[in-house]
């Protein structure tokens, strides 16, 4: 998963054309759900990441795991401009195992899973330190291991 472009990149999507339910503006300002909802509807996904205004066009972005799209709209007659990338199965996997891009639910999920993680490491490193057989060979491997965590540490930083 550290390596996405092994899996080859997918070519991202140039769409335009006008949408059905312009004008987009309330007075002076946008009207940035309906827009949302209005791009929704011709067929994009994802949370909306950013929005903007750019002289007389809008600009608003689409995010979700291993997708994107971008979109810039004139708000006065609806037509469009947008770009969208649809990354793929291991882009997919590699934003969810960072969380990026995530729904809420998905980032508690791995919170979730660290805390376990972490619970079950502390209590073994306890058992290993409290029962008297094992203690010698538990403080070694600790040892052992808290001097490769450092080595590693210190030759990353270089």
């Amino acid at each position: 998963m550290n390596h996405p472009e092994w899996f080859g990149e997918k070519a991202p999507r140039k769409l335009s054309g006008t949408l059905p339910g312009a004008p987009y503006l309330e007075g002076e300002a946008v009207d940035w759900l309906r827009l949302a909802e209005d791009l929704r509807a011709l067929g994009l996904r994802g949370r909306v990441a950013d929005r903007g205004e750019a002289g007389e066009e809008v600009w608003i972005s689409f995010r979700a795991p291993g997708y994107a799209a971008d979109a810039q709209v004139d708000p006065k007659t609806g037509a469009y401009r947008m770009v969208v990338t649809d990354y793929g199965l291991v882009a997919v996997l590699n934003d969810l195992h960072k969380g990026r891009d995530a729904p809420g639910g998905w980032k508690l999920f791995l919170d979730l899973s660290a805390l376990f993680l972490a619970l079950v490491s502390l209590t073994g490193l306890l058992l290993g330190v409290l029962l008297p057989k094992s203690r010698r060979a538990a403080l070694f491997v600790l040892g052992l291991g808290g001097l490769l965590f450092c080595a590693l540490s210190v030759y990353a930083v270089r």
